[in-house]
């Protein structure tokens, strides 16, 4: 029997673009599957094209848990110095869980992109630091923020 993948059509999306003259692309989209502010808590996922767009800079706040559904996930680390850490590579079906204490790092899809779940979980509601290519937290992202910007903006 075959089993149905991620249907991407069933959901709206919010297609994220930055400045394309930073050193890394910001291209994703992201959709909000689940949000319960009471339980803090916010269930969503992110794609890439395999075009090497990434997700902005960023720390993750709250403890959340990653699976990958289609393609790949490429991490790297950032170090204090700016310099980056080792490339990991999560593949279909890699599971992780974070604890809200990591580095900040870089995030894109493989050469065939990407289809991420992310399960986050915050008693403050703080999901994500965004930070600057000079590692200056520029955006302490809530849940209640980053639902607001998928309800206005995703098609």
């Amino acid at each position: 029997m075959t089993q149905p993948g991620f249907d991407a059509a069933r959901h709206k999306w919010r297609s994220v673009v930055a400045d394309p003259q930073l050193s890394c692309p910001i291209r994703h989209d992201y959709t909000i599957l689940g949000y319960d502010p009471a339980a803090r808590t916010l269930d969503m996922v992110v794609r890439w094209a395999g075009d090497g767009g990434h997700c902005p800079i960023h720390r993750h706040t709250a403890t959340t848990s990653i699976l990958v559904l289609e393609g790949e996930q490429h991490l790297w680390d950032l170090n204090p110095d700016r310099s980056r850490g080792d490339h990991r590579v999560r593949r279909v079906g890699d599971y992780a869980l974070t604890n809200g204490e990591v580095l900040p790092h870089l995030e894109r899809g493989g050469p065939d992109g990407g289809v991420v779940f992310f399960g986050n979980h915050s008693p403050d509601g703080r999901l994500y630091e965004i930070l600057d290519e000079d590692l200056n937290v520029v955006i302490d992202l809530t849940m209640e923020e980053l639902f607001a910007d998928w309800e206005a903006n995703a098609q």
